[in-house]
């Protein structure tokens, strides 16, 4: 027994999840950049790394709900 999302509801995650995968992407950049200057906060590179975690899942979440499940 599945659901189906509306239109607006697709739209609403699509553009969650593009809005995510931009966020993870900078997080990403900002990381390297605070890891190349040398002068590492750790406190705030683990947050950064945390924060990317949190992202990854909730991305994860979105696409297995944008994704039909099918029945084998």
């Amino acid at each position: 027994m599945g659901f189906e999302l509306s239109p607006d509801e697709v739209e609403a995650f699509t553009s969650e999840l593009a809005r995510l995968r931009e966020e993870h992407r900078d997080l990403d950049s900002a990381i390297d950049a605070l890891e190349r200057v040398g002068a590492i906060n750790q406190i705030q590179v683990q947050r950064l790394k945390k924060r990317k975690l949190y992202l990854k899942d909730r991305m994860s979440q979105i696409e297995d709900a944008l994704t039909p499940d099918i029945i084998a």
